[in-house]
């Protein structure tokens, strides 16, 4: 492996995390040589775009900034740094200009993950990154070198990890860099903005996995978010189940299980749907729910399991909560992102490792975590660009 002229540094991890430190860098003239242990770059990245790439959203900063919970003090800095408005500028530069959705959501034009990828690999390479794949990190060698496994060496100046958390492990970011730093405080990886278990019947199961629950409000301890809840034979998930991961995940640590409801008909109150449902005389209870209530199949199941489950509430009670016991989160194979990672005393303002100089640290693999909606690859690219801004400061005394 051919080393490039000093000051040589190098990132691991080719995400955009990764890429986004290596691009600060770079634009700082140094020397910087990428590695990715798999394939190609930006693997997960691609997959987040296949439904339309949320790169940020454009809500109020303070209201921006309380979605990243109890990391929101240590967070604000380098989200302030950058910003969702310099984020859409500099997706701009790339020459993917990028609007907001109805729901405040921010995407780029394109709608894909490609063409901004192709774009800045082509921008990273013109500042002189080298890229090498298929780099499995190791660890050091006995000189304090970087090793990897095919038993290659690289003597890096500083280095930059921005190895991703453990979910979606397929695409090359699986956790194991926990190991290689044993004296590191790492707070335990668990799955986050994922789906749950739902002790469903056997016929509920069957006959309604993979059926959605569109414009309905999920609600637990306190917080009520609107969205669309998916049915899976196992439980469920989707997008408001993934904005209430978090509070629900504590709840099953704590207690063994966490208790949400959805409200099935947000735009009606329960004493109007009590009174629809008073007119519905001999008719069956699915036809009352059907006819009179307005739900879709998939709604109206639920409210018969809850039924034949032993909830005796009144139906237009059981319409506007009804009630799932969650019992474990789904594995981090199924998780959109991760929670945990190293803990925030082991890192200085710049995101270097206190016990490492000139070891930084950058995205999942930090102690955050946020919903779905652009906060997550809005703080990737915010904490990759302050951890390479960190190594510049650092490289220059």
């Amino acid at each position: 492996m051919k080393h490039p002229a000093a000051p040589a540094v190098a990132v691991i991890g080719g995400g955009p995390a990764g890429l986004m430190a290596a691009e600060t860098m770079a634009a700082g003239g140094l020397a910087v040589t990428l590695f990715e242990r798999m394939p190609t770059l930006g693997r997960k990245f691609l997959m987040a775009g296949r439904g339309g790439l949320n790169i940020t959203h454009a809500e109020d900063g303070r209201k921006f900034l309380a979605r990243y919970g109890a990391a929101a003090a240590w967070m604000a800095p380098h989200l302030a740094e950058f910003s969702p408005e310099m984020l859409r500028d500099w997706c701009a530069g790339l020459g993917q200009p990028t609007f907001i959705g109805s729901s405040g959501r921010v995407f780029p034009t394109a709608m894909k993950a490609s063409p901004l990828l192709r774009a800045w690999i082509k921008r990273l390479e013109g500042l002189g990154v080298r890229f090498v794949t298929r780099a499995d990190w190791t660890g050091w060698d006995g000189q304090s070198r970087l090793r990897f496994a095919n038993g290659e060496v690289f003597a890096a100046a500083a280095t930059v990890l921005a190895l991703g958390g453990a979910s979606w492990p397929r695409l090359g970011a699986d956790g194991g860099w926990t190991a290689l730093l044993p004296d590191v405080a790492i707070t335990p990886l668990r799955p986050a903005n994922c789906g749950f278990r739902v002790p469903w019947s056997a016929h509920f199961a069957q006959r309604f996995a993979g059926q959605p629950l569109k414009r309905i409000i999920a609600s637990c301890a306190g917080q009520d978010v609107p969205g669309e809840v998916m049915i899976t034979a196992e439980g469920i998930e989707g997008g408001a189940v993934y904005a209430l991961s978090a509070v629900a995940r504590e709840l099953i640590a704590r207690d063994g299980v966490a208790g949400i409801t959805l409200d099935l008909r947000p735009d009606m109150s329960a004493e109007a749907l009590a009174g629809r449902i008073a007119g519905g005389g001999r008719e069956s209870v699915s036809n009352v729910l059907r006819k009179r209530a307005g739900l879709a199949p998939a709604a109206i199941g639920l409210v018969q399991e809850a039924r034949h489950g032993g909830n005796t509430a009144p139906l237009a009670a059981l319409i506007k909560a009804l009630p799932l016991r969650l019992t474990a989160a789904f594995g981090l194979a199924r998780a959109i992102s991760t929670a945990g990672g190293i803990a925030r005393a082991e890192l200085d303002e710049n995101l270097m490792l206190r016990r490492h100089p000139g070891l930084f640290a950058a995205g999942e693999m930090l102690d955050w975590e946020a919903p779905t909606g652009g906060y997550l690859l809005q703080a990737c690219l915010a904490t990759g660009r302050a951890a390479g801004l960190g190594v510049s400061a650092w490289r220059a005394g």
